[in-house]
């Protein structure tokens, strides 16, 4: 069960729970469209401000999910205290300078204190800050220390690894670059064989990164 009194919709750094305004975002659209100088009207443009419109609902529907809907009382009391690492975890983001995306993974771990977190929950704690407009930075804390005020585990570790395209499309133009990030609490801060534990399963077979 979710413990009612934790903190977690401060954690979670929701914005008011008021819907997107999609007439505000087609408007703007087609004023982007053409100061560019396109012809928002023409075929293949006059549905861009609709599509555009909808589109960030999905991707920024981070801002807007409900944390006690999302866990769905998928905290347990079990008996277990031993790492619990999920790797790979797939997500994207809007970089919030340019709204551009970066893509990537993240490696999550904690060193449960009486409870675990149901397995589909972490990828999905991931996702509610990941569809918001981002730096790969804050992400990484957000994620941890979400976790942390909801399990009070032993310790949490977090390593995000992202390309991100407003460094591969424009400025430098780097294509391989990629960005890694951590955040560590608790045990996996304080204890360096817990720390080394973790980074050595993740860094097993790393899958490659690519657009």
């Amino acid at each position: 069960m979710v413990d009612p009194n934790l903190k977690i919709y401060q954690a979670a750094e929701l914005l008011p729970a008021k819907e997107i305004d999609h007439q505000a975002i087609q408007e703007s659209v087609s004023q982007i469209l053409k100061a560019v100088g396109e012809d928002d009207q023409r075929a293949g443009l006059v549905r861009t401000p609709t599509r555009v419109a909808h589109m960030y609902d999905e991707i920024l529907a981070g801002y807007r999910t409900d944390p006690v809907s999302l866990l769905n009382e998928a905290v347990f009391d079990v008996a277990y205290d031993e790492m619990v690492i999920i790797r790979d975890i797939e997500f994207y983001s809007l970089c919030e300078h340019h709204m551009l995306p970066f893509i990537g993974r993240a490696h999550v771990a904690y060193l449960p204190d009486g409870k675990i977190l149901g397995l589909s929950k972490i990828p999905r704690i991931l996702d509610m800050f990941a569809r918001r407009l981002q730096v790969q930075e804050r992400m990484t804390r957000q994620v941890a220390d979400f976790i942390n005020e909801l399990l009070n585990p032993k310790g949490v570790a977090v390593v995000v690894e992202a390309l991100h395209l407003c460094s591969m499309m424009r400025g430098v133009k780097k294509h391989d670059a990629r960005m890694t990030t951590s955040t560590m609490l608790g045990v996996f801060r304080k204890n360096m064989s817990t720390r080394m534990e973790f980074l050595d399963n993740i860094s097993r077979s790393a899958l490659p990164l690519h657009f």
